[in-house]
């Protein structure tokens, strides 16, 4: 028995927070195995049997739950808490009330969601990008100072670098092959949790998972407001923050991660710079992604035997970092 990382992308990213679940040895799975990762019901089914596994309970007096709209796009900060955390837990305000510019470091991406995407290859359902400035993910047992995307299209999970990545890594990789975006009514397979939902003046709607161990969790406004970008649309409850467990050890040290957006709106992504990026820069049956240990362990250096979706380019096409 061997224990791997998992993670939790709302490849919000995703969407994204790692958790240690223990696994078959990597060496008896395929490589399309080995980069299934559990979410609980968020990105795939893995572990969801029966599928009420993976459906959090609701208790008398709990608020109904909130809906991503259909598409939406949004801006974030990302606090990577490196520090205090323990006396200051998420969610967060921006800044972060009780800790200092000492105890975080600051970055800025944005996300973007398509409910009604459907891929080329008929391959599941839905599109998400998540797009991080000069500072990746910090759940890789790595340095995080470069600029990625998390790219999902349908069930298929892709994951990008830009001119500024690190020497010898390449532009495009596949993440997984059964991870689709978040549905609209994700936040089913969360605990609501009434303590962070107090936090910021019990303005938010709060649900984590983690308990004692890694952290994974996702803030409402309480209030339903119109949205900003489509005025005739009904009032909603918009997301505040996604918050999680980051790699404690350094680098990255990210304890305590926290994306708090910004003019979350439902304006439709740009297909020409989101989706299509995977198009530009991976080739139709990408290398393999080895970002966890055990990830890479006999031929995920080759091309991931997934269907052909794209009719590709060279890798490296796609290296202009978007703004």
């Amino acid at each position: 028995m061997t224990i791997r990382i998992s993670l939790y992308l709302p490849l919000t990213a995703a969407w994204f927070a790692w958790s240690m679940a223990a696994t078959v040895p990597a060496a008896a799975q395929s490589p399309a195995e080995r980069h299934v990762y559990p979410t609980g019901g968020v990105h795939n089914t893995k572990g969801c049997t029966p599928p009420s596994n993976c459906i959090a309970p609701r208790k008398p007096g709990e608020p109904t739950d909130p809906l991503y709209p259909a598409t939406w796009s949004s801006e974030w900060i990302m606090y990577r808490v490196f520090r205090n955390a323990d006396r200051f837990p998420p969610p967060y305000a921006s800044p972060p009330d009780g800790l200092t510019p000492s105890d975080y470091e600051i970055s800025h991406g944005a996300t973007y969601y398509d409910a009604n995407y459907r891929p080329r290859d008929g391959d599941g359902s839905g599109a998400m990008m998540e797009y991080y400035r000069k500072r990746c993910l910090p759940i890789f047992p790595m340095k995080n100072d470069f600029s990625c995307a998390f790219i999902s299209l349908g069930n298929k999970a892709y994951f990008l670098r830009y001119a500024d990545r690190p020497a010898g890594t390449p532009a495009c990789c596949q993440f997984s092959l059964e991870n689709h975006p978040p549905r609209r009514d994700f936040i089913k397979h969360l605990p609501y949790d009434a303590a962070r939902s107090a936090h910021l003046g019990g303005s938010l709607q709060a649900y984590a998972t983690g308990g004692a161990g890694p952290l994974f969790g996702y803030a409402f406004e309480k209030r339903a407001r119109r949205d900003s970008y489509n005025k005739a649309a009904p009032a909603y409850r918009h997301p505040q923050s996604f918050y999680f467990s980051g790699f404690p050890g350094d680098p990255p040290n990210a304890p305590i991660v926290s994306q708090n957006y910004r003019n979350f709106r439902m304006q439709p992504p740009d297909p020409r710079t989101t989706w299509d990026q995977v198009a530009r820069t991976c080739r139709p049956q990408p290398q393999w992604c080895c970002l966890f240990d055990g990830d890479c362990e006999g031929g995920e250096s080759k091309a991931a035997t997934s269907h052909q979706q794209w009719n590709g380019v060279p890798s490296g096409a796609g290296d202009k970092v978007p703004h």
